[in-house]
């Protein structure tokens, strides 16, 4: 069957985080709710919402350190219609529900990672939870409509973003196959073939330009945008975008779409152990009125949401519509000991190698944070002194200092630069 179709076969059945368990180790279960809920005073050094690759990397992070860390994945991902990831070195061509199985596969090793399925559906700040002593409480409902309590010193929001889809027939129903967002996503599987723009005026020829190199023979179907108004907000934003589709021989298409049907499926195409091949998808459009037009894949901008509430509904400011977070900070929120990561994060970056990078950053400083809560408290009670800890705000300059080794370690990294 070869290994990208065998990932694909088993996408559903590998969706569940109680399947990811190593073969052949003894005495590993899977986590119940019982497990991470216990008698509802459990405490964790962090809470991590979200199991996609930002969530992922950020539990890894704090495994190896042997963090006590719980993830609660609701089990929706915004990657997941896809076919295939791209673009990710080492998983090139993996479907998305086979590279988080094997994540948490290996994750499943370490003893004080736990990872279970239910939707987080509030988070308190110090005082208004239910767990004493804990600095957040981390309200959830699991699969089976159990609801429960845990506390966490820190907290990791991994929850990711929802694209809007238009209710065109046709386009949700094939979102992900055939019709991306993405060209370094899915761009390189579509290249050389006929290819079609889904957006407003005003984005129609920044996309051309970012496809470019992968795609000629392109339709911009503006779909009823291509107005006095939008043509002058295209002027301002894009000034010279009728001469730049000119040179480019890009037809603007300003019919009303009615639907999009597909006439074949690229999905069809699998090629055992490719990391790459070419997916040959075929779409009529419908238009409200005069004759269709075919094309074999869409690029498209549409907006985007964030999936979840909890991080603005506990406070966490919004910058664009995204969760605040300091870069300086290890992607700390305006709450401090709450960080954002992944796509939800307001750093606009959007793939999975920056998810997993960021997962990776904010682990880090959170660990270093709580590290030097818990110095500040054992000199405080061995020299019977108030000790004040130092913040959660870290200093990046400190956390280089004691990552970095110094001249003494062969993989010294020199000075702190900004």
């Amino acid at each position: 069957m070869g290994f990208i179709k065998a990932a694909v076969a088993l996408q559903l059945l590998l969706s569940s985080i109680s399947t990811a368990l190593p073969a052949g180790l003894v005495g590993l279960e899977a986590k119940t709710v019982a497990d991470v809920i216990a008698d509802g005073t459990t405490v964790y050094d962090a809470v991590i919402v979200g199991g996609g690759p930002a969530g992922l990397s950020a539990l890894s992070g704090l495994a190896r350190v042997r963090r006590n860390v719980l993830l609660i994945d609701s089990g929706v991902y915004r990657n997941d219609p896809t076919r295939h990831m791209h673009d990710v070195i080492g998983n090139d061509g993996l479907a998305p529900a086979f590279f988080r199985w094997k994540a948490r596969n290996q994750l499943a090793y370490y003893e004080s990672a736990s990872m279970i399925n239910g939707t987080v559906t509030k988070i308190d700040v110090a005082g208004n939870g239910s767990v004493a002593n804990a600095p957040f409480t981390v309200q959830a409902t699991f699969p089976t409509g159990q609801k429960g309590s845990v506390g966490a010193k820190g907290v990791i929001l991994a929850t990711g973003l929802s694209d809007i889809i238009p209710n065109t027939p046709g386009v949700l129903q094939n979102w992900g196959k055939g019709i991306f967002w993405c060209p370094w996503c899915d761009g390189n599987e579509h290249a050389d073939q006929p290819l079609g723009i889904l957006s407003d005026l005003n984005e129609a020829a920044s996309l051309v330009q970012e496809i470019s190199t992968l795609n000629k023979d392109i339709i911009a179907f503006v779909n009823g945008t291509y107005t006095p108004e939008m043509r002058a907000a295209t002027d301002k934003k894009f000034p010279g975008w009728e001469q730049y589709l000119e040179y480019k021989n890009i037809t603007v298409e300003n019919r009303t779409i009615a639907g999009l049907v597909r006439l074949a499926d690229g999905g069809n195409d699998e090629h055992a152990d490719a990391p790459t091949f070419p997916e040959h998808d075929l779409f009529r459009v419908d238009f409200t009125e005069g004759p269709s037009v075919e094309r074999a894949a869409f690029f498209a901008s549409f907006p985007n949401k964030q999936h979840s509430n909890v991080g603005a509904e506990m406070g966490v400011r919004l910058d664009g519509g995204r969760l605040a977070a300091d870069g300086t900070r290890g992607l700390m929120t305006n709450i401090p000991g709450v960080y954002a990561i992944g796509d939800a994060n307001a750093d606009n970056v959007t793939n999975v190698p920056h998810a997993m990078f960021s997962g990776k950053r904010a682990a880090v400083f959170l660990h270093v944070a709580l590290a030097r809560q818990e110095t500040a408290t054992l000199l405080a009670s061995h020299n019977e002194t108030s000790l004040d800890e130092r913040s959660l705000d870290l200093d990046p300059r400190a956390v280089w200092e004691q990552m970095n080794g110094g001249k003494v370690d062969l993989l010294d990294a020199g000075e702190f630069k900004e």
